[in-house]
This record gives C-alpha cells, structure tokens and sequence, in this order.
C-alpha cells in the first residue's frame, strides 16, 4: 500500500511538473519598428518613409540594444533585376561577425537564439554595393528594446570606389569567378570599417564601385564630384544633408578607376573636389590616399599628382589636407581588388597615420 501511494505521489510530482513547463509562456517578442528612437541609424539613409527607412550605400549601418535571448530582423530588398539579393553583416556583441543573405523582398532574419538571456548590442551592415539594390530596414521584434549605446564621438568618412566599398575581399564561402560577381563584397570588413572601430569611430563609406575623379570605368556617366552630394550616389538621386554626419576625418581615395589619362584635367578636378569637401566639412582633416591596388606605374603617377595637389591647396591656405601612400600593393582579392587579409593590412596602415595625425 506505501509502495502503491508513493508510486503515485511520483506520477502526480511528474504531471504537474509537465503542466507548468507545458503552460510556460514562450519568449514574448513585441514589434519595435523602424521610426524608434532607440534605434541608430548611421551613413546615408533616405528617411523618406520613416517606417521604411532606405539604404543603398556599402558600410552603411543599423545599431541597437536590446534585452532577451534571440531577436527577429524584418528587412525588405529591392531584388534588383528579380535576381539580386544583398548581404548583411550581423555583429553582435563582442562575438565573430558574419554575413547572411536575403532570400527575398520580404526577410525575417533571426539572430542571437545561441545567446545567453541579457543585454546584447547588435550591428546590421549592409554589405554590398548600392548597385545591388537598396534595403529598408521595418524593424525588429525582441522582448524588450533598450536605449542605445553611447556612439562614439570620432567621425570619419571614407570616399572611394570599389576598394573603399569592400568589393571582391571575401572568399570564404564562394571563390573568384564563382557565382555572382557581388557574393565577395563584405563592406563591414573592409579596411573603412575596421579603422574606425580601431580607433573607436563611426564610419561612412560615400563609395561606388567603378567610380572616378574625373573618369569612372564600366561606361558608367558619373563621376563622385558630380554625386557626393547624393544619398543614391550609383543613380545620382536624392539630396544628402551634411549636417547629418560631421566627419573629424575625411579620407579620399580615387584614382584607379581614372588611370592613366589627362594628369592635367585629373589634378584640376582634384583640386576642386577638395575645396568641395572643405566647404561641406569646414573643420575636417582631409587625407589623400594612394590607391592600395594600383600597379607600380599608376601608384607613381598618383603620388605625383597627390603630391602637386596637396602643395597646391595647402599654399591656397588650406592647411588641413595631407596625402598618404600606402606602403605597397595589395591585390589577392578578385579582380586584383585587396583580399580580407590584405584590408586588414591596409587598415592597420591607415590606423597609424591617423592615430598620428589626429592624435587618438
């Protein structure tokens, strides 16, 4: 008989330990959309629709916080062509960060479901070119959206074409030559980015692939004079307000999409898209970078002409705008475009001069 009772005290200890995990609640995720202020937003976004808010350019990036375990990501792509997908940058907290695609116009993207219960920080970067197609951001649902973390104050903006972008770098998932031509940029990872978090700034890149100073290859009918002033740079669209983001550091680096052509027109050009720069960004250090893949003819041809346009503006009274040539070549990427390693490389370069110049 006390075998009997025990025996069912036991089954009864079982079915009501199975009715409280049965009846638990599930991890309640609440719809934060895009217009929070929680949110940042950081590069050129078109916040027409406040609800949508839209990206084209690489490195352009989203960041927030939030309590909980995993987290949902509702991002929408354009699919330009009704093929293109972008890929994404996902870095949270102190963790590796990774990329993912989208599979289509509309994406739930889920993350953090390997993290522990708490605060996590998360970074959606998008990856690709603005010739891919742009995304919007709708939103994200978690448990609780947190205020966000402090930006850091630094600032710096980083011109430039393919290089700059972050185009033909990563092999790790499909090599050169392999799938399409956009499935190596990782714009997070490109030597921009990894500056700024070197030396604890925000970035934006203003670079399209393909761009020039004064001539952009592909059959392509701009040139980043005649676009900077762009949110929708690849289609020379939508007005960008500078007031938006004041950079302590302005970098330029064009010329290898220019080649060899007129030095005299490249220079002149030159000239005076750095007093363009200086009148958006009147307090600005601006910094004239060699090209990291150009050849040794081109690489000559492009420190003499740095080299004149610098002496030039800095006798017309400018006095903040410097030149730096990286130290060698880098170009074991696709396309002879620097690889993940050697962004890494030219980023510490870059690193160095402007812990230097700036000294940070």
């Amino acid at each position: 008989m006390i075998k009997y009772i025990a025996g069912l005290f036991f089954v009864l200890l079982l079915q009501m330990s199975y009715n409280v995990y049965a009846g638990a609640p599930k991890e309640a995720l609440k719809l934060y959309k895009a217009n929070n202020p929680n949110v940042q937003y950081v590069g050129r976004v078109d916040f027409a629709n406040p609800l949508k808010p839209r990206m084209w350019s690489p490195g352009v990036y989203i960041k927030f916080r939030y309590e909980g375990k995993k987290c949902e990501l509702l991002i929408n792509d354009e699919v330009l062509y009704g093929k293109s997908h972008n890929y994404l940058e996902i870095a949270i907290d102190n963790n590796t960060p990774y990329r993912v695609q989208t599979t289509g116009k509309a994406n739930l993207i889920t993350i953090g479901e390997e993290l522990a219960d708490g605060e996590h920080t998360v970074v959606i970067c998008k990856d690709t070119e603005s010739q891919i197609g742009y995304i919007d951001f709708v939103g994200v649902r978690c448990a609780k959206l947190l205020p966000p973390p402090a930006q850091p104050a630094r600032k710096i903006e980083y011109i430039g074409d393919s290089i700059t972008s972050g185009a033909g770098m990563d092999q790790s998932i499909t090599p050169c030559g392999k799938g399409e031509w956009y499935d190596q940029h990782n714009a997070y990872m490109s030597y921009g980015p990894r500056t700024s978090r070197n030396l604890n700034a925000q970035w934006q890149l203003t670079s399209v692939a393909g761009i020039g100073m004064a001539h952009s290859c592909c059959n392509m009918n701009i040139t980043m004079p005649l676009v900077f002033d762009k949110i929708f740079l690849r289609n020379d669209s939508i007005a960008w307000n500078f007031k938006h983001y004041q950079p302590d550091v302005v970098t330029v680096c064009l010329g290898q999409n220019d080649a060899l052509g007129d030095s005299t027109r490249y220079c002149d050009i030159y000239t005076k898209f750095i007093k363009t720069v200086r009148q958006k960004y009147p307090a600005a250090d601006i910094v004239c970078l060699s090209s990291p893949m150009a050849d040794e003819k081109l690489s000559a041809a492009l420190q003499n002409y740095l080299t004149a346009i610098t002496a030039e503006v800095n006798n017309s009274g400018d006095k903040k705008v410097y030149k730096y040539f990286f130290s060698r070549r880098y170009y074991q990427g696709c396309g002879t475009h620097p690889d993940m390693k050697e962004h890494e490389f030219i980023a510490d370069e870059l690193t160095s001069y402007l812990k230097q110049l700036k000294g940070w």
